[in-house]
């Protein structure tokens, strides 16, 4: 597999003049804050194109329903003439940022991403169960509802040292390596008396503290990183200080990448995969992945790509007068 630098394909600090298009259209984007990276570069790619963007705070929308249908309150201004909303729902709002998405599709706006493949995505054992079922490669993988037998647990995982990780965390956070049973049983039982379910998962010995992660929008992979834990975790997310190298993606792994985004019915994912001796092994998809990282190491147009994508998406309904100059 190789691994290379590649030529920057995207703008730097400055943005780029905007291409106006036959007819502007209203892109929203669910994000509990303007200023994160992702979200700036989606309002940077949205403005070069010629269209409006709009950032809601998914816990400031009010959710209505009645004889007329659904309809949404931001800040007290009604939402009208969204073209298409592109979701980027936190761990932390998952249940709320859920119900806003869907409320969106009720009233006829297309989604990047809808609410039942997201909530999919934020089960990680459910997303694992949906994607081995259907034949993909993933790690050997317990969900333990009686921890009476733990050394066989063990043993179904391939031994120790073992991966010990929250369902529902996200970003490396609430992923721990156990190197001995008595390890284990103590995190097995701090976390059960806080009430967590855990997964018990097979460490990849020739992964060697790296992980593959592609970056899925429709039916391509348009960008990939190899990304290295830095010396002393094993963890290679980027959050947690891992260092991220562009990477030219072997056709088997492409197709890994796509297959899981496809099964789990994401347009937009991004999809973290090991290198085993027996090919590629899915790990997670992410249902709002963040692409800092990615687009430093690649170069690539990340949000371009996103963008460009969700303005392809068929428009349901007609636009209307909008609350964009209120807000």
């Amino acid at each position: 597999m190789t691994v290379k630098r590649q030529k920057r394909k995207r703008s730097g600090s400055g943005a780029k003049p905007a291409r106006m298009p036959a007819e502007r259209k209203l892109v929203a984007i669910l994000s509990r804050k303007r200023s994160l990276y992702s979200t700036r570069r989606l309002v940077q790619a949205i403005q070069e194109r010629g269209h409006r963007p709009i950032v809601l705070d998914a816990l400031r929308c009010n959710l209505l329903l009645g004889t007329d249908g659904a309809r949404m309150l931001y800040r007290g201004v009604e939402v009208r003439g969204i073209a298409v909303a592109i979701p980027r729902i936190g761990a932390s709002i998952t249940e709320y940022g859920l119900a806003v998405v869907n409320h969106l599709d009720m009233m006829g706006i297309p989604l990047l991403n809808n609410s039942v493949p997201i909530a999919r995505s934020r089960d990680k054992f459910r997303c694992l169960q949906l994607l081995s079922k259907s034949g993909v490669a993933v790690p050997r993988t317990v969900v333990a509802g009686d921890r009476s037998k733990v050394l066989e647990l063990v043993e179904e995982v391939g031994g120790l040292p073992a991966v010990l990780k929250l369902i529902r965390g996200t970003q490396g956070v609430g992923v721990m390596l156990a190197s001995s049973i008595v390890e284990l049983q103590g995190i097995l039982s701090t976390f059960g008396t806080l009430g967590e379910r855990i997964v018990l998962q097979e460490f990849v010995r020739e992964a060697e503290g790296k992980d593959i992660r592609a970056l899925v929008v429709g039916n391509q992979v348009v960008g990939a990183m190899q990304r290295r834990a830095k010396r002393g975790d094993f963890r290679s997310n980027i959050h947690r200080g891992g260092r991220g190298v562009a990477l030219e993606l072997p056709r088997e792994y492409a197709n890994a990448a796509i297959r899981a985004s496809q099964l789990i019915g994401l347009d937009v994912a991004g999809v973290d995969m090991l290198e085993s001796a027996q090919g590629p092994k899915v790990l997670e998809v992410n249902s709002s992945p963040g692409f800092k990282g990615l687009e430093r190491a690649t170069g690539r147009d990340i949000a371009g790509e996103i963008i460009d994508h969700a303005l392809q998406l068929r428009i349901s309904q007609p636009a209307e007068t909008t609350c964009a100059q209120k807000l």
